[in-house]
């Protein structure tokens, strides 16, 4: 089958066995394509909530799928890949969050939404990388523990210095291998282009950056920017997008190593089937965990993510 025949194949399989399908925007573009919804992991979840359908097929990686879930637990939410994971979100394990809440004193725990349902359902208050700041700075706590980033955790840090946030080492390993020399050798390269950035990347990447956000923050900045060339400083699917988005424009990619390998995983082919019944995982999360890992959702949502 071509690109096109195997699009147009899961259009019709999702149409006839009502399946709404998300694609995180570190998909490829012929995934992106097929989607009902594409964006940032929770903003994805979000718009799964609302839809009609009751059938959800996250094309992206497991802690995604199980957020999905935390919002529709009534649906049926498939991963399109069972492998696909999230390094950072499995770094880190219950005991040792817990371990280390004990050893502060007991004080919240700030999980960034990119954790596993374990981790979600040990912790006070979950962020987005777009929310992190407005969230904690709304915290009644002078002092938290932030997890798993420690990289975006200082970015908050940094931004709130009325907050005293203590972090255990951990990061995403794409983001976080970028460094300061990447940054001048792409300056170098295209002296004219805004460099835009991830706040997952190191801090003296981001303290390089004309404009720090999430995925969907850089996309937007990029769109509606009068500058007609930007380095990207983030996945290099979003290069990808973004020259689709805006042909008039240009964009680089910070490293050519900014590859996540688990996103990767999902090809139109896995999608496909997974659509038949051949592929995939259906996520099943125990009533106790997932009453447990929403709550820190539910909070942050009262914060006003």
């Amino acid at each position: 089958m071509t690109v096109r025949e195997m699009q147009d194949e899961i259009l019709r399989l999702k149409k006839e066995k009502d399946v709404y399908i998300m694609a995180h925007s570190y998909q490829s573009r012929e995934v992106v394509e097929i989607a009902d919804a594409t964006g940032d992991s929770f903003a994805l979840s979000q718009k799964a909530k609302d839809a009609s359908q009751k059938t959800l097929l996250m094309c992206g990686v497991r802690f995604m799928a199980e957020t999905a879930k935390m919002l529709s637990p009534d649906k049926t939410v498939l991963l399109s890949h069972k492998d696909a994971g999230c390094p950072m979100a499995e770094q880190l394990d219950p005991e040792t969050v817990l371990a280390a809440k004990e050893k502060l004193g007991g004080i919240p725990v700030v999980a960034y939404i990119n954790t596993t349902a374990e981790l979600k359902s040990v912790c006070d208050v979950c962020v987005t990388s777009s929310s992190a700041v407005q969230i904690v700075s709304r915290m009644d706590a002078g002092e938290l523990l932030f997890i798993p980033d420690a990289n975006l955790g200082t970015y908050v840090s940094d931004r709130l210095p009325g907050k005293r946030i203590h972090l255990l080492s951990g990061g995403c390993p794409i983001h976080s291998h970028m460094t300061v020399a990447d940054v001048e050798k792409a300056k170098a390269d295209h002296p004219d282009a805004l460099f835009l950035v991830h706040p997952e990347c190191i801090p003296d990447v981001t303290a390089c950056a004309d404009f720090v956000g999430s995925t969907s923050e850089i996309m937007s900045f990029a769109k509606e920017s009068d500058a007609t060339s930007f380095i990207i400083g983030t996945e290099n699917h979003i290069v990808e997008h973004l020259a689709f988005a805006c042909p008039d424009k240009r964009f680089y990619p910070l490293s050519k190593t900014c590859v996540c390998h688990d996103m990767t995983l999902t090809t139109l082919p896995q999608v496909l089937a997974c659509l038949k019944g051949e592929g995939g995982e259906e996520i099943v999360l125990a009533k106790d965990l997932l009453r447990d890992a929403v709550r820190p959702i539910e909070e942050m949502l009262r914060l006003g993510a």
